[in-house]
């Protein structure tokens, strides 16, 4: 209440509580009205301590409601993010299973599988195109010596030094696959067999010049090489090579340490 209201009010109960004004014609309605001012006002005290409460429990419930909206957000953004890394590792995992169904585990030379896959490719490239592509099988020479004198552990290190020297020697377009063992089959891409013979000559030397150190001693090592050009109407896996396959023979038989191609 305001100032003049209270004292309005205090006059008021002066005059109620004055014996003197007892008997006065409007000390009656004076005071029912009073009691009734009263009244109201505890009335109204009374709303207003309900609206009161009422908007505090609102601030409450709105604030536990933006808490609860915020917790809310909080973990969909935590599961978005396990989602997300799920997803991931789920990609990953899937690359992982090709890269091991593809490709040799000890030196990431492409295997068997994904040679023939890409020697179908290159026999379909081949009909449709007048190219010719040519397939060498090249082989450690005495590798077998190496494992039985040094280890297998100093067998592997040959065979991923010898895979690395692949990678740099050849061109983008070919393609060097583990075969199995000490074996490994080069794929040259649109290469006639004079061609590939150099090129195959040249890998052979590179190789021949890694040194493999095994204690106080370096290894060195020689390859052999069969060579075959692919013929237009033949099986590249059964025939192309097969007579690699015999090349490769021929130069294991006339000494080692050299390449051949077929002469069929």
């Amino acid at each position: 209440m305001t100032r003049d209201e209270t004292s309005l009010l205090a006059r008021v109960e002066a005059l109620l509580a004055d014996p003197a004004h007892a008997r006065h014609p409007l000390h009656e309605a004076l005071e029912d009205l009073y009691r009734h001012h009263l009244e109201e006002k505890e009335r109204l005290e009374r709303l207003i301590s309900i609206s009161d409460t009422y908007q505090r429990y609102a601030r409450e419930d709105e604030l536990s409601a933006r808490q609860r909206y915020d917790k809310a957000l909080k973990r969909q953004a935590k599961l978005s993010r396990i989602s997300d890394r799920y997803q991931q590792l789920m990609r990953e995992h899937n690359l992982a299973l090709k890269q091991d169904s593809t490709h040799d585990p000890l030196t990431g030379l492409p295997n068997r599988r994904l040679f023939g896959e890409r020697l179908k490719q290159e026999a379909k490239c081949a009909k449709r195109h007048p190219q010719s592509y040519t397939l060498a099988m090249l082989d450690i020479d005495h590798f077998k010596r190496i494992n039985d004198r040094h280890g297998h552990d100093v067998g592997d290190q040959v065979l991923v030094a010898i895979a690395h020297v692949m990678r740099q020697e050849l061109r983008d377009y070919d393609l060097c696959a583990r075969w199995g063992g000490e074996e490994f089959l080069l794929l040259l891409a649109d290469t006639q067999l004079e061609e590939a013979h150099a090129i195959v000559d040249r890998l052979r030397q590179r190789l021949s010049e890694i040194p493999i150190t095994v204690g106080d001693m370096t290894l060195s090592i020689t390859a052999s090489a069969g060579l075959s050009e692919h013929r237009n109407g033949e099986n590249p896996l059964e025939e192309t090579l097969h007579r690699a396959d015999q090349a490769l023979l021929r130069a294991k038989r006339s000494g080692r340490d050299r390449s051949c191609v077929d002469l069929a």
